[in-house]
């Protein structure tokens, strides 16, 4: 359905299509006198009527193109699209995490896979990358493109030697207030800090987890940990998930660090937001009518007109 014109001024034009109907209807002088016997001639207004018809066609066909001309539009139906989430993964790189998860990995390698399959089925969400140990270190900005992460793995292995700065030992508070920082130049979309980790950290006692918790809460900012050590999850990192609206997860092996990504992907289900709907061009049904309008004069073309002899 048309919803409106890109040139509406150009419909006034319409008058002269207009105009050559009025006339093609009212004017005289078309009659042509035969001689005849005595009898008595029929009026052929029904002829009279048809041949108008279709002498009518090139009017409607001058009108059809003119509303082609003034860019008829439609509006779109409403659509949606979905809302974005601004996932910073914080991911701890002290020489605790080259100890084994499982026959083939250590624990950061299995936790670096875990987080590319997350992203990938994640496909559309900002992704963020930060490492910590004694600093932090920003490896990935906040971007929808996620290639980065897949060549983070050899890199930031702390095995290999780590960039200058980042210690052997764990600072998780210090690594948290980076995280929040990066994801509050960020003012649309959801935030979340996903923490993988597998020790504590001792700048988060003495009640600084609540200021941490306190922090990320007033930012909007939720956070999941996902602790890969068999080990009992210190109660700072407990306090900060949950104080947040996040939870602690404590994989065991790699289908429950898998399971755990699933979990929070549902857990931090994809919002959608409507959009306005937009208008766009609509030829098609002036064009068909003007094509249909073009046949029906060709046909009458081939003897349905007048000849005045």
């Amino acid at each position: 359905m048309i919803a409106g014109f890109t040139y509406p001024l150009v419909l006034v034009l319409l008058v002269i299509p207009a105009a050559l109907l009025a006339w093609i209807w009212r004017r005289g002088g078309r009659e042509v006198a035969i001689p005849s016997d005595d009898g008595t001639q029929p009026s052929g207004l029904r002829f009279r009527r048809l041949v108008g018809f279709f002498e009518s066609m090139p009017s409607l066909l001058l009108a059809m193109a003119i509303v082609l001309l003034a860019g008829p539009q439609e509006r779109g139906k409403p659509r949606t699209k979905r809302a974005l989430s601004n996932i910073e993964f914080c991911v701890d790189v002290s020489g605790s995490m080259t100890a084994s998860f499982d026959q083939d990995r250590t624990r950061y390698e299995a936790s670096m896979e875990a987080i590319d399959q997350f992203v990938r089925y994640r496909e559309g969400d900002a992704f963020g990358l930060t490492f910590f140990s004694d600093q932090t270190l920003q490896w990935v900005p906040l971007t929808t493109d996620t290639s980065a992460f897949q060549y983070a793995l050899p890199f930031m292995d702390p095995r290999n030697r780590l960039p200058a700065g980042l210690g052997g030992g764990t600072q998780i508070g210090k690594a948290l207030d980076a995280c929040r920082r990066t994801l509050m130049e960020r003012e649309q979309g959801d935030r979340m800090i996903i923490l993988v980790s597998d020790g504590s950290s001792a700048d988060l006692y003495g009640g600084r987890d609540a200021e941490i918790a306190a922090s990320l809460k007033s930012a909007g900012i939720v956070l999941y940990d996902v602790h890969v050590d068999n080990g009992d999850v210190p109660d700072e990192i407990v306090n900060i998930a949950y104080l947040t609206d996040g939870e602690v997860f404590q994989p065991g092996d790699e289908d429950a660090l898998a399971d755990v990504f699933k979990r929070i992907d549902g857990m931090q289900q994809t919002k959608l937001e409507k959009i306005a709907s937009e208008t766009r061009d609509q030829f098609f049904p002036p064009a068909a009518t003007g094509l249909a309008l073009l046949g029906i004069c060709l046909l009458g073309m081939f003897g349905l007109r007048y000849t005045p002899w």
